[in-house]
């Protein structure tokens, strides 16, 4: 019960990096993106060839940080990645979704969004095919915490929680201590009203699509850490994030910080009792769970 529980919290810290941006595009342009879970995958295979590049160019850097299996390669190419796909997702808008928002179909933006997920899922698979990749090949070891009851946590893994804490923290400081926070959050209530009050709409939807890209890129790489890269692990976390989304109440970054991390232990505390084949309907049952009782979740606020 106890590993159950660690290992859902290390789920969540990713999948509350992939809410985030998410629920920052939901509550800001108001349509459902379902693309933005393969901004985590495009985030993956980016900072995959990047630290390739990086290794072979920079042999120095594609030395371990021990005790972790990360290599100085890729945590810089971390930060190619972020920039890469915060920009992709910034591309993604002008040249789709700014177009379908401007002659204001809601719906449209939705199905153009489900376009735009399979697009880049198959140009993913067409690029690296169908077979997994890995950041890693080395075997990493566990450390074992306790004997009885038996705990196991990797180095990686610990890797993974504290950068997905400590970036979800300056993501609180920016929100709360800045004038692009203020900004967001007046756009976010009135967009036409923070208009006349001075705020600039297209430079705060800019920064909106840049931020959630490039936190789409951090869970996709922190993902593929603690699993392995597969062209369609977009589609297997659509459900979890909007599920993290909706628990947590869409427009509440705070809020999907924690439902990123009810739903990473619901899952994981799931296998106590069910088959591992039946786990990826928890988020569904949560979801509809949710909103049976508290439709504009945990955070969110109910809109008349």
């Amino acid at each position: 019960m106890i590993q159950h529980l660690i290992d859902g919290v290390l789920t969540g810290s990713y999948l509350s990096l992939g809410a985030i941006g998410l629920t920052l595009v939901m509550h800001i342009l108001r349509f459902a993106n379902f693309s933005h879970a393969e901004l985590l995958s495009l985030g993956a295979y980016v900072a995959l060839v990047c630290d390739a590049l990086v290794s072979a160019l920079a042999p120095f850097l594609a030395v371990k940080l021990a005790p972790l299996s990360l290599t100085g390669s890729l945590i810089l190419a971390i930060i190619v990645s972020m920039i890469v796909t915060g920009l992709s997702a910034l591309l993604m808008d002008r040249l789709v979704f700014k177009r379908v928002r401007e002659k204001g179909q809601e719906l449209s933006m939705v199905f153009a969004s489900f376009g735009m997920a399979l697009i880049i899922r198959n140009v993913i698979g067409l690029i690296f095919g169908l077979s997994p990749e890995l950041y890693s090949r080395d075997i990493a070891f566990a450390t074992i915490l306790s004997r009885d009851p038996l705990i196991l946590v990797k180095p990686d893994q610990v890797f993974v929680l504290i950068a997905a804490l400590l970036l979800m923290f300056i993501l609180h400081l920016i929100l709360s201590r800045t004038t692009f926070g203020y900004a967001l959050r007046a756009v976010a209530e009135n967009a036409t009203l923070a208009q006349v009050n001075g705020v600039n709409l297209q430079r705060t939807i800019m920064a909106v699509w840049l931020i959630g890209g490039g936190l789409a890129a951090v869970a996709g790489v922190f993902y593929g850490i603690s699993h392995q890269l597969i062209p369609v692990m977009g589609r297997d976390l659509v459900l979890p994030i909007f599920a993290a989304t909706i628990v947590g109440g869409i427009g509440s970054v705070y809020g999907a910080v924690l439902g990123g991390f009810i739903v990473g232990i619901a899952g994981n505390l799931a296998l106590v009792v069910l088959p591992s084949g039946y786990t990826p309907s928890v988020p569904l049952l949560m979801i509809l769970a949710v909103l049976m009782i508290r439709p504009h979740g945990l955070f969110g606020e109910a809109r008349m």
